[in-house]
């Protein structure tokens, strides 16, 4: 036996390729090998960008002695929580039960070989007792002697774990959910609302983009301004990256300012177009800054030179949390001018005590800017100039520190997301530049992320691995939907209704209704997810319902409708049970009951730029707009809208025009 994690695709699991311990990455071998041997599976699941994961391996999983009884007493299996959702998903919820509280990473089960369910579950362990934890090698023998003991006690509690799991992932039909569910989500999250910080409830807190999405989406003024107020107040905070743009995962205070912070492409991917929205409906420049800051980090620090972006950067280097994004005052001093090093002290609170770790200033917005001009008695605008040249030469001195870890794969769904970011943002700004790029990341994805016929959810090292989840699927179909608004080229809606029909063959629940995780063919696992509830990133369920609500309207095609009604009515229960939960869903689930208005514009093909003025003063009025050129009948995906020569515009509601 040997360590078999160095030609594994993850980087999470290449981290490990050199550890003592003879690391299995998940695959029939390894599990065969558990069942040969009747030894129990040690499962550890986490990823790169994971600081307590980096925690226990330097503790433990580097350590010989503590890897010596791993290897007597184990097969050890090691998970990219990223590559393998499915696994993560399962594992997470047997925690859950097992522990009564809530998960996270790294995650640590012990699981019996046959049935590969737990009969223990924990997250980190240190390697000596400490936090009321036991010692890891402790826990280790402790666990197996208990598993030997107790084979058929282990039998039974797998099979009444199985029944759990099994439960957890039903869905039964329903009733048609009512429209007063998405102002009750609206009314809880405002209960928990922080009205002096914005977000929602206390630390640590996290952006929860499908909530700011609901609110500010929403007819409710004290919603839409609890929206806003929050997405200022983030901006403001050091979750924001002062220097570099971009947003850190999530503060472990509840006034924003001290991030946890790596840094995630999901989150930027889901902020990005929220706060092109804000900026648009506004006009205030500190959400248009945001939105192109984000943008520019991406672009910066996070594309990969043959297309596609990277999934996330550590929170660590040099070993230490947080090293390359927090300073000491004499040094940005020493890096300043005066006069520069005046407005970025008073703006950025570096004349204050240091606030990380009682010795470090993490930059966070203390003061306005003209807070700051006024007291130095200077224009608003020399301030901002000053803020700008001090910015761009702390970037510039950062650039030469030892950079955290790049997790450099490539996730279609993660992709699939910023495509759909950067075509809305495009949208709402009038950013041709910002269209452009999201047509690359999907034409980088059709390219390089479909195999054998079939779209995968990573590529790395050239190849795709790992058949496309839903959540793959349905974020490239919203991708291609909302390109249609900025990018006339009709491949993508040729490109959508292939994806709607995958959807319903591949991942459909044909008795119950709503879309299953993983495909029908995907391999067998302890239990099949699905979910109807947002996590970081708004549920699947709830994003394919959304892109099929869309382009049934834009069809007339039935059974994409069928297909959203079906899953509002699985989702039943659990919508009604915590709407606020499922701020994902309750957005078709507001467009079925009261459909937005459409604006399908045929473009001249002699001429199609007439249109572009018209076409983008309804996208910053927030009226979805679908665009595509004359094309001849035989060639035509959208017969129920034909051309005509000069162009012409339907203006629909739902399936009327």
């Amino acid at each position: 036996m040997r360590n078999r994690l160095a030609t594994e695709s993850s980087p999470y699991l290449r981290q490990h390729a050199d550890n003592p311990v003879h690391w299995q990455p998940w695959d029939a071998r390894a599990l065969a090998q558990a069942r040969a041997e009747e030894k129990p599976i040690l499962l550890s699941i986490g990823y790169s960008a994971c600081h307590w994961c980096h925690v226990m391996a330097h503790e433990s999983f580097e350590d010989a002695a503590t890897a010596a009884v791993m290897n007597a007493l184990y097969v050890n299996i090691k998970v990219d929580r990223e590559e393998r959702p499915d696994l993560d998903r399962i594992y997470q919820l047997a925690h859950q039960a097992l522990s009564q509280r809530g998960g996270g990473w790294p995650l640590t089960l012990m699981l019996s070989p046959h049935e590969l369910l737990p009969f223990f579950a924990g997250t980190y362990f240190p390697k000596t007792p400490r936090y009321g934890m036991p010692a890891f090698v402790d826990l280790l023998q402790r666990a197996r002697d208990w598993y030997d003991a107790h084979r058929d006690e282990a039998g039974a509690h797998a099979a009444a774990l199985r029944g759990f799991l099994d439960q957890q992932f039903r869905a039964a039909p329903g009733a048609e959910p009512g429209a007063h569910l998405p102002a009750e989500a609206e009314a809880a999250l405002l209960r928990r609302f922080d009205p002096q910080w914005g977000g929602f409830g206390g630390a640590p807190k996290f952006p929860h983009t499908a909530d700011l999405e609901l609110l500010l989406d929403s007819p409710d003024a004290p919603a839409h301004e609890a929206a806003l107020h929050t997405l200022t107040r983030m901006a403001q905070g050091g979750i924001h990256d002062q220097i570099g743009g971009g947003f850190a995962r999530y503060s472990v205070d509840a006034r924003w300012e001290i991030p946890h912070f790596e840094k995630m492409l999901y989150d930027n991917a889901l902020l990005l177009p929220l706060y092109a929205k804000a900026a648009a409906l506004t006009e205030h420049a500190h959400y248009r800054e945001a939105a192109e800051g984000i943008a520019q980090w991406l672009e910066r620090e996070m594309r990969a030179p043959d297309d596609g972006y990277y999934a996330a950067l550590d929170a660590d280097s040099e070993g230490e949390e947080g090293r390359f994004y927090v300073w000491d005052a004499s040094a940005i001093r020493a890096l300043l001018p005066a006069e520069e090093f005046a407005v970025a002290a008073a703006h950025w609170g570096l004349d204050a005590p240091a606030n990380f770790e009682d010795r470090h200033w993490h930059l966070r917005e203390v003061r306005p800017l003209a807070e700051v001009a006024d007291a130095l008695g200077i224009a608003e605008s020399l301030a901002h100039e000053r803020l700008h040249a001090a910015r761009a030469s702390l970037l510039q001195a950062r650039a030469h520190r030892p950079r955290p870890g790049l997790d450099d794969k490539r996730l279609t769904a993660w992709n699939a997301m910023l495509a759909s970011g950067y075509a809305r943002a495009a949208a709402w700004l009038d950013r041709p530049e910002w269209a452009a790029r999201a047509s690359a990341i999907v034409a980088f994805l059709h390219a390089r992320a479909v195999a054998d016929g079939r779209l995968h959810a990573s590529v790395q090292g050239g190849q795709a691995r790992f058949a496309g989840y839903l959540d793959d699927h349905a974020w490239l179909l919203t991708a291609h939907l909302d390109l249609l608004a900025v990018d006339p080229d009709p491949q993508h809606l040729r490109r959508a209704m292939a994806l709607a029909d995958t959807l319903l063959e591949r991942f459909e629940d044909h008795q119950a209704g709503g879309f299953y995780f993983t495909a029908h063919d995907h391999e067998d696992l302890p239990a099949r997810p699905r979910s109807f509830v947002d996590e970081a990133t708004p549920s699947g369920n709830g994003v394919a319902a959304h892109a099929l609500l869309r382009l049934a309207w834009l069809s007339a095609e039935p059974r994409w409708l069928d297909a959203v009604e079906r899953c509002l009515r699985a989702a039943h229960d659990t919508l009604t049970a915590s709407p606020s939960a499922c701020a994902g869903l309750l957005a078709p689930l507001r467009h079925w009951h009261a459909p937005p208005t459409q604006v399908v514009v045929r473009l001249p093909q002699s001429d199609a730029s007439a249109w572009r003025e018209a076409i983008a003063e309804l996208l910053r009025q927030g009226i979805a707009c679908v665009q595509l050129p004359n094309l001849d009948a035989a060639a035509d995906p959208l017969p129920l809208h034909p051309g005509a020569t000069g162009g012409i515009a339907y203006v629909c509601s739902g399936s009327r025009c």
